[in-house]
């Protein structure tokens, strides 16, 4: 038996393997993608179209050009988006990647920009692509209050003025054609680079440069766990890649 009660012989060869190799107390980076989320109900960024929404390229609401033209539309597309995060709960595991944290230093370094994590009790998140929920003006870039989001979707509404200047709130993500913002990018890299091992969960391995992370982490010599319900999106740089959901598989792989 592990310390933890798990009978090795009764774990598939693959978490067996990658138990092992996120064995240790050094610190552990875990890189999440939507997959991550899904189990909690929040839908992909491809996925959310439905209801009102139905007819739109998520894809072409996701762009400054967009803002420009049709502020009211685009913001109310987010804002519905954060009523479906505001919905949903951390599943099993966000809950295991927050107990980890408790026996040793593990960052989160996540393409998300849901609140999950953070609602899990993880205490140290980095949101690549923004957050859902840090509202900022979009001629100054200060911070705003915007309130809770509508509890019903509607097609278009207005964003609220900035107290400081003409300019309107705008969603606090990073938006195609958009730099990522650098304090996340800087201490993804940092994270990686102090690493003892990498955990990637529920990425396509397709977005940039984000994709580069687990390379990085191979680059140094670390070991990369992946795990993904489907086959792999990343290369020969994992190290063990398991079959199987978030909620199913990193309680077993994260308990002590």
């Amino acid at each position: 038996m592990t310390p933890s009660g798990v009978d090795p012989a009764r774990l598939h060869p693959d978490t067996s393997k990658a138990r092992l190799a996120l064995t240790g107390g050094g610190p552990l980076v875990v890189l999440t993608g939507a997959g991550m989320s899904a189990e909690s109900g929040v839908p992909t960024f491809r996925d959310a179209r439905t209801g009102l929404w139905e007819r739109y390229d998520p894809a072409a609401l996701a762009t400054p050009r967009a803002w420009e033209q049709d502020r009211d539309t685009v913001w109310a597309w987010y804002r519905w988006r954060e009523r479906l995060v505001c919905n949903a709960e951390p599943n099993a595991g966000h809950r295991a990647i927050a107990r980890a944290a408790e026996a040793r230093r593990v960052v989160v370094v996540t393409q998300n920009v849901d609140d999950l994590h953070e609602r899990s009790g993880s205490p140290d998140v980095h949101h690549l692509h923004g957050s859902l929920f840090e509202h900022r003006c979009d001629a100054c870039a200060t911070p705003m209050e915007v309130g809770p989001p509508p509890s019903e979707p509607v097609a278009r509404l207005a964003p609220p003025t900035c107290p400081r200047c003409d300019g309107r709130a705008r969603p606090g993500v990073v938006w195609f054609g958009e730099a990522l913002p650098e304090g996340p990018w800087d201490a993804a890299v940092s994270a990686i680079s102090a690493a003892s091992a990498v955990l990637v969960v529920g990425t396509s391995g397709l977005v940039h440069p984000a994709a580069s992370l687990p390379g990085l982490a191979a680059g140094y010599g670390i070991p990369v766990v992946e795990v993904n319900p489907g086959p792999s999106g990343l290369g020969p740089e994992v190290s063990v890649h398991v079959r199987s959901t978030a909620g199913q598989a990193l309680p077993a792989l994260l308990r002590p």
